[in-house]
């Protein structure tokens, strides 16, 4: 028997290459309301937090009515191309493949962005039937929350393991009393998970399938 039952995954960061998607359309938002747009450099960091935290700072403003706004924005343009602007990191499609052989293990996505957007991503890299279930965030909703329901619902146990790039992905499974593993090809630096005390580090997507062992 494996360690965890459930392998729980970040999407963006993680899985996938988000950045390009991510920068223009966050610049379309930003130029849709006469915001100064941003080169990729400054808004990249952003990658990983909730849509409505990084528009709030891009804007500087807390105003729930301008940060929605700019969320619509956003997606308006993420649902046409944005989504389509994502690069599949390599490695992946073999990791999964490997991981799915295993019966003791179940895999599933738990990431901040729009479930739907998130099904999307997957489909076009024909790497969701993978994946048991896809739960998705949306304004208001942090991922500690999506573990949280996850765990309410007995959808998960206590025993899944949380797989992120940032240290958004750690906390979220730390609140819940979850482990975590932190991945080093996203936008996390090793000094930014080592920080919140991840159970494994990884380099890259085969050092995953020490899992299994």
């Amino acid at each position: 028997m494996t360690e965890h039952q459930w392998l729980l995954f970040d999407l963006d960061g993680t899985i996938s290459d988000p950045a390009q998607g991510f920068v223009n359309s966050m610049n379309y938002a930003l130029a849709a309301h006469d915001l100064p747009e941003r080169p990729a450099e400054a808004l990249t960091p952003h990658i990983g937090p909730p849509l409505e935290h990084t528009l709030s700072h891009l804007c500087g403003s807390e105003d729930p009515i301008l940060v929605q706004a700019l969320v619509d924005k956003y997606r308006e343009r993420y649902a046409e191309v944005g989504y389509a602007e994502n690069a599949l990191y390599a490695g992946i499609p073999e990791l999964l493949a490997q991981l799915g052989q295993n019966n003791d293990i179940k895999l599933a996505v738990c990431t901040s962005k729009r479930a739907d957007f998130a099904e999307r991503i997957l489909d076009m890299f024909g790497l969701l039937g993978h994946f048991q279930f896809v739960s998705g965030g949306d304004v208001g909703i942090a991922k500690w929350q999506q573990l949280e329901t996850l765990l309410a619902t007995r959808t998960i146990d206590s025993n899944a393991l949380m797989i992120g790039d940032r240290h958004f992905d750690l906390t979220a499974a730390h609140k819940n009393g979850l482990p975590s593993a932190g991945v080093l090809w996203g936008y996390g630096s090793r000094e930014e998970l080592a920080q919140h005390s991840p159970r494994h580090l990884f380099s890259e997507p085969a050092d995953l399938l020490q899992l299994c062992d």
